[in-house]
This record gives structure tokens, sequence and C-alpha cells, in this order.
């Protein structure tokens, strides 16, 4: 069982590196192996997802990077709104999205609940969640030490941070924290002072399990899942930023593992995240989807099992 300790500053996930030392990122940086995404990916068109969707019905809209609408029991989940165009503390500077956001705050249906797994710029968007605050009188769950931030976005959410085990009750469903291999840092000094995690939503239908950010470590962290939860009805795993390998592995997955994960976790379906929105690692934007294939095909699964869907494009799953 993967475990973490605060200290009293900072927590301690024992014999797991995180954030990688200066000197491998410059050693990274230096090897110039960076392929060349287009300056702009152009969203296809899709029919906007329902205001609700009633009793134990599922429907994912892949909205971008990590942010997926779930909606299902007639409330509307929205997990790391990340909606800027660039995943950066200023507007004109840092990593900037080739692919624009699918919905918007002005566009999304009304948003009840915001899962929000860790602080880092593209997953915390603050001016996204201060659009949204605006428009949506949304719940934020999240990991502790994170609500500052939250509040900084707007005064106005509701806000319930969890440490790893941990559950809250909204409406009609249950939402538990779940370790996560991964790290959090927002400025130059407070790396790992909030906490970070994944999700598991216990709804109707069967559970929902948003791993956020995660390498895949020995896969002991989806193997508790399935043991605790069963079968996750629907699994959003990331695939992209991965590469290289000797410094991303601790803290991404790459698509072989995320079907390795999708297999230990027994999912009856599960959908990619994490990729073709920003480029944050040295693989190719399409290099995620095509490895998926590969992989889903060497490990013997079905691809009508694991969803690539297009930004934009609402899931109907079983």
């Amino acid at each position: 069982m993967v475990e973490v300790v605060h200290d009293g500053k900072r927590y301690i996930l024992a014999g797991h590196r995180g954030e990688g030392s200066f000197r491998d990122l410059l050693k990274w940086q230096m090897e110039g192996n960076r392929a060349r995404w287009p300056r702009r990916v152009k969203n296809a068109s899709f029919p906007p997802p329902p205001e609700r969707v009633a009793g134990a019905d599922l429907k994912a809209t892949w909205i971008g990077h990590s942010t997926v609408l779930l909606q299902t029991q007639g409330l509307n989940i929205l997990t790391d709104p990340f909606l800027s165009a660039r995943a950066s503390p200023v507007p004109f500077a840092g990593p900037k999205r080739v692919r624009p956001a699918a919905l918007t705050a002005k566009t999304l249906p009304p948003i009840d609940l915001i899962l929000l797994s860790h602080n880092h710029y593209d997953h915390m968007d603050l001016p996204a969640l201060r659009r949204i605050a605006r428009r949506h009188a949304a719940h934020v769950v999240t990991p502790a030490g994170n609500a500052r931030w939250v509040t900084r976005a707007s005064p106005s959410f509701g806000i319930d941070e969890l440490g790893w085990g941990e559950h809250v009750e909204h409406k009609r469903l249950r939402i538990h924290l779940t370790p996560a291999l991964h790290w959090s840092k927002r400025g130059l000094f407070d790396a790992n002072t909030a906490l970070w995690g994944a999700f598991v939503i216990e709804a109707a239908g069967g559970p929902i399990y948003f791993a956020a950010d995660t390498g895949f470590g020995t896969g002991s962290t989806f193997e508790a899942i399935r043991a605790q939860f069963g079968p996750p009805r629907l699994s959003l795993l990331p695939i992209g930023a991965y590469e290289p390998r000797w410094f991303m592995h601790p803290q991404h997955m790459n698509p072989d593992e995320a079907v390795k994960a999708h297999k230990l976790l027994d999912s009856r379906a599960s959908l990619a995240i994490h990729h073709g929105t920003i480029q944050l690692t040295d693989e190719a934007i399409d290099a995620p989807v095509e490895a998926l294939k590969i992989a889903l095909a060497q490990h013997s699964v079905d691809p009508a099992r694991f969803h690539v869907p297009d930004a934009g494009q609402t899931l109907d799953i079983d």
C-alpha cells in the first residue's frame, strides 16, 4: 500500500522521486530531442453535452488535457479544469496550448462539483476557476493544502480538503481521495507543501476513477483501487507527457503503462486524458495515441474498451 507522510512542512512519499533534480532537468533540456508540435489544432464540431443526465446513465466529454465533464445522477462533475491559453503563472509566457478547450465557462452546462487533483498549472488553472465561479455554483474537492489557492481564485467556492483514504459525501455521490505517484509545486520554494492525489467517485452504476497525474510504479495503486472499490465503470487514465522515460517515469505513465493500469483495474471502460493539448515533454503530439493503439494490441485489450475521444466529443458510457 502506498502511503504518504507529512513532516510538518511537506508531504513525503517514501521511495518515490517526484520532481526531478535541477541537474537532471538541465540534462533533459540539453538533449534536444523535443518533437515539433503544430502551432494550433482546430477542434472538430460536436453537439454540446446535455444540461443534465438522469439516473445511473453516464456521459463523458473530453474538453482537453485532463479536463473531462462527467454527467450522471443529475449532477455535472468537472475534472482539473484547465481552460486557459497557457499553463503558467503569467499569461504571456510558459507552455501554450495548441488545441483550444472544447468547452468554456460560458458553454459548460451547470457545474456542481470540481475535482482538483493537485496544484500544477496545467491542472489548477486559477483564471479558469475564477471564470467558472462567476457562472456556476460549484463545490471543489481537492487534496489537503490546496484550498488557499482555490479561495484565491474565488471565495465563493465551497471546498473540501481531503487526505489519502478520506472521503466526502456530495449530494448523491461519495468522493474518495486515493494515492497517486506524483508531486506538487506552485512556486519556487513550495514543493510538496500541498498534497496531490487521484479520485474515486462512488455513483449509481459503479465507481468512476480519475487517475489525474501519476506514475505507474509497481502498479500497486491500481490493484488497491480494484480491491477496495471493484472494477471501475470508467477510468480516466493519462497517456501523455512521458518522454524521456528516464526523467518522466516516476510522475507520468506512458501509453503501455496506461493499458497495464486499465488491466489491473479491470476497468469496464477507460478514457485517455493528458495528451494532445499542450506540449510538456518530448514526444510528438500524436505519439501517445499511436503508442496506445500498439499497447492495446500487445496486451490483447479490445480498443472499444479504451476510448480516445476527440475534443468536445460526448461519449455514452455503457
